[in-house]
């Protein structure tokens, strides 16, 4: 089985077409705040896409444009649009994006911890058939096979890294074509963030996943995207293949910890360099 049926596996070529595009998108709250300024980016069909940046940049934000529910924190796309398939879904109902092909995995896991693992997973089944989701249970436990061995268990006693494993999971119950992840790594250790990732990565290149990655952990992302954004203040100041930002030296500098010879550098000199050039 696949999640997706029109996505093509691996890295997504230059001549790939667009799943989901943003176009010089503004979003304020509470009729007085605005958090996105006029921001654009394209996440090609069967690739991973990866934006950075560091907190109150707008990363969360965005995904709330994209997936519907900034109403809920009294926000609003006000300009630009969001299309998906090229089918405008800048005002478009939450649920109804569910059922078009796209899935959440929002920051801090937010797992239903009075719920068991299969609990879990059966509420991230709600948009499909009963027959389609006893084949996508199977396809969580074959790529998640600690989840199977788990799905008795109530998600509350997890671990971090297993309730970040059953967020994904209960993701890919929609059956999504596009899989966004809000900060993945958050509060795991090293190695559980290596495996997330290796996760995401496999899903990409075996099931022609879709993912767009939100993450402060830069250089893990960037070394599973294919594409990179970076973003401040609201808006994208760089882009680029995942390879070539990896090699910028403001990115390196800004986001990697690393000077211009590749040595790691303090958070003390990082913040100073950062006092003393402007991107913006």
């Amino acid at each position: 089985m696949a999640i997706s049926e029109e996505a093509t596996a691996g890295s997504a070529s230059t001549t790939t077409s667009s799943m989901l595009t943003l176009n010089n998108v503004e979003v304020i709250y509470d009729e007085v705040i605005l958090v996105l300024r006029g921001l654009s980016l394209s996440v090609p069909t069967g690739s991973i896409v990866a934006l950075l940046g560091s907190n109150g940049a707008g990363k969360s934000t965005t995904l709330k444009a994209v997936s519907g529910l900034l109403p809920s924190e009294h926000g609003e796309v006000t300009d630009g649009s969001v299309t998906f398939d090229g089918n405008d879904i800048t005002r478009m109902d939450p649920a109804e994006r569910v059922r078009l092909g796209m899935s959440l995995c929002m920051e801090g896991r937010h797992v239903f911890e009075h719920l068991t693992v299969a609990e879990n997973l059966t509420a991230g089944a709600y948009s499909q058939s009963r027959g389609k989701s006893h084949e996508t249970y199977d396809l969580v436990y074959s790529y998640f096979p600690k989840l199977a061995d788990m799905r008795s268990r109530v998600a509350g006693y997890l671990s971090g890294g297993e309730q970040q494993m059953l967020a994904i999971g209960r993701a890919l119950m929609a059956n999504p074509r596009l899989l966004m992840l809000d900060e993945p790594s958050l509060g795991l250790a090293p190695l559980l963030v290596k495996e997330i990732f290796a996760h995401i990565k496999q899903l990409n290149t075996e099931l022609g996943l879709t993912v767009l990655v939100i993450e402060q952990n830069a250089r893990r992302a960037l070394d599973v995207a294919d594409h990179g954004y970076i973003m401040e203040q609201g808006r994208i100041v760089l882009e680029g293949p995942a390879e070539d930002l990896k090699e910028n030296p403001d990115v390196k500098e800004f986001y990697l910890g690393l000077g211009d010879e590749g040595t790691r550098k303090s958070y003390r000199d990082v913040k100073h360099y950062k006092r003393r050039k402007r991107w913006l």
